[in-house]
């Protein structure tokens, strides 16, 4: 199944085209114009933003719009919250079909799509093995409870009705879990409100979920794609306009177990353990629902097949760091003839 339109692959590198309209705006003065750059917390990450304003005032009022967004979509798809629309399902769905937002919706059905295209690599019923898991207390669930918790896992059971717009679960036990790429689908909600109001340059970023809007006025923004074991360095460095860019690592919340080995976050649905096989994975795409899920499905599947599923699909590219330290490409961001 393909589940993305057919977009051409435009990352995104050359600013030819598009020089002499910035050269325009240069001799254009703006009296009060400047850089505004913001920090913030909600879905239990940081939120950067940073975007070209007409004045400080203004730039704070499009500063709440935009934390907004991300209140919003933590009400309703916290798994932590009670009152939360996703807990609601959880308890719910599978007694009987649960009448959801638009936003939850749209969510669950690109969650779904990237489990069809990935074969189950991600999964957002894991949260019936991940609640297990604790990594403040360095606590990972037993034989018993892995086992208890990998028989309710799998995205099948989630049935959605689009015309109803509820979702229901075929068998009970099931639990959702949206970490996976809820945050991104925040940024892109994040970027809308921008737009709404008349940012054309900006760049918009919740932990490893970023999206660009247009690029840094007349150059592009420099993004850094972290080193997985060197908090302060950077393995490679992209210039980038108009895109989301999302990386999942094993670095992100984990801890050392008493035999000397990492367990992450990022949950194999097949296993309830954590993926092996690769340090981070960084994806481009149009927009950062996109981005967000596919990071974590290649992280499950690996080099070879996550690869291989990124370079069938037009407008996607992805960069993965192996258990080796070695960096791999998709087919899109290689020089011509490689």
């Amino acid at each position: 199944m393909h589940a993305y339109p057919n977009r051409c692959r435009r990352h995104r590198w050359s600013l030819t085209v598009l020089f002499p309209m910035f050269v325009l705006l240069a001799v254009a003065p703006l009296a009060h114009a400047d850089w505004f750059s913001f920090q913030g917390e909600t879905m239990t990450t940081r939120l950067d933003l940073e975007f070209w304003g007409e004045d400080r005032a203004r730039a704070e009022q499009i500063r709440d719009a935009v934390w907004h967004e991300f209140d919003q979509v933590d009400r309703i798809m916290s798994r932590y919250r009670e009152d939360s629309e996703l807990s609601r399902v959880n308890r719910e769905a599978a007694k009987a079909p649960v009448k959801v937002s638009e936003g939850l919706f749209r969510v669950l059905r690109q969650a779904l799509r990237v489990s069809e295209l990935s074969e189950g690599a991600f999964d957002i019923s894991f949260g019936s093995v991940g609640y297990f898991y604790d990594f403040r207390a360095k606590r990972q669930p037993s034989a018993e409870e892995l086992k208890q918790g990998l028989a309710r896992i799998d995205y099948r059971d989630i049935v959605l009705n689009e015309r109803d717009r509820t979702v229901s679960f075929r068998k009970p036990g099931l639990v959702l879990d949206l970490g996976g790429i809820a945050k991104g689908y925040a940024v892109d909600l994040g970027i809308a409100a921008l737009q709404r109001e008349g940012v054309r340059h900006a760049r918009l970023s919740a932990g490893g979920d970023m999206r660009l809007l247009g690029d840094k006025r007349g150059k592009p923004w420099i993004v850094g794609i972290r080193d997985p074991r060197a908090e302060e360095k950077h393995a490679v460095v992209l210039p980038l306009s108009d895109t989301a860019v999302s990386t999942s690592g094993d670095y992100e919340r984990f801890f050392v177990d008493e035999s000397g080995n990492r367990v992450h976050h990022i949950l194999s649905p097949q296993t309830g353990k954590p993926a092996q096989g690769v340090q981070s994975v960084t994806i481009l795409a149009p927009d950062a629902l996109t981005s967000d899920g596919l990071s974590t499905a290649v992280f499950v599947l690996g080099v070879e097949k996550g690869l291989a599923m990124i370079n069938r699909l037009d407008g996607v590219d992805a960069i993965i760091i192996d258990g080796q330290r070695k960096m791999h490409y998709s087919v899109g961001l290689m020089a011509p003839g490689s």
